[in-house]
């Protein structure tokens, strides 16, 4: 009952219906008090900003991230910005701040596939949506999503995969550079593609599979590269132009109802 109710009561009377609705209409619409409202920060506590100005301090303090890490196997190299290293610039500054960042949707899929030694492995590719929190309990407007995928012979997958999209998350929502050197610094002019060799082109031609219109492209390409004379082992073991053996093949198939 309200202090109105209370009130009529005590003086032998009840509110009528309007009177009601507009007593229940003044307490939905009065604001819930702020649970940080009171709050004072301790020592080493992060100060009561809104997120926005949290995350802005924690950008100016990150500044950059090198790409300091370097992998060399299977005859590729690069420079990289990994996981650890960028959690560990970030956690600290983050902590600082009072900025918290919670995954609160994690949509994956997964499929079964093979390294070039043949080792099975099976691949994780997640999309995962992050709430930034500031030290107020604010959050962002919008949840952030970032993407990571990553591969594995046991069942470290889905953790790999969403280290990655953390890594995604910190490094894009930090808009946080590497410091390195302009790649458009650099001007390299683009070769030749190498030309495939006729002898190449034999099994394609000579698979029945192979429909008329796929035997055509193929004599246009022989032709570019000039090389519809050169000499190959046909379907019965014999030398032959490998520009007639596509004509020849093309005709067969065509007459037999191929395409």
């Amino acid at each position: 009952m309200g202090l109105r109710e209370n009130a009529a009561a005590a003086a032998g009377r009840t509110l009528d219906t309007d009177e009601l609705l507009d007593e229940l209409e003044a307490e939905r619409s009065t604001p819930a008090p702020d649970p940080m409202a009171d709050y004072e920060p301790g020592d080493g506590d992060p100060e009561m900003v809104p997120v926005h100005i949290a995350w802005l301090r924690v950008r100016k303090e990150v500044r950059a991230i090198a790409k300091g890490e370097q992998y060399n196997g299977g005859g590729t190299r690069f420079n990289f910005r990994g996981v650890d290293t960028v959690v560990n610039t970030f956690g600290p500054v983050t902590l600082k701040h009072g900025i918290n960042v919670f995954p609160v949707d994690v949509d994956a899929t997964y499929r079964d596939t093979t390294t070039s030694k043949g080792n099975k492995m099976r691949e994780c590719t997640v999309t995962v949506s992050w709430m930034v929190m500031g030290p107020k309990g604010d959050t962002l407007p919008a949840l952030l999503k970032s993407q990571g995928e990553a591969l594995d012979s046991a069942d470290k997958g889905t953790a790999k995969a969403q280290s990655v999209a953390l890594r995604v998350l910190l490094l894009n929502g930090g808009l946080t550079p590497t410091h390195d050197r302009d790649p458009d610094a650099d001007r390299h002019e683009r070769g030749a593609d190498p030309i495939r060799p006729a002898v190449s082109y034999v099994d394609e031609v000579c698979d029945p599979r192979t429909s008329t219109g796929r035997l055509r492209q193929i004599h246009h390409e022989l032709k570019t590269t000039r090389q519809l004379g050169a000499l190959v082992t046909n379907e019965v073991g014999e030398e032959e132009p490998i520009g007639d053996l596509v004509v020849r093949l093309g005709k067969e198939r065509a007459a037999g109802g191929a395409e």
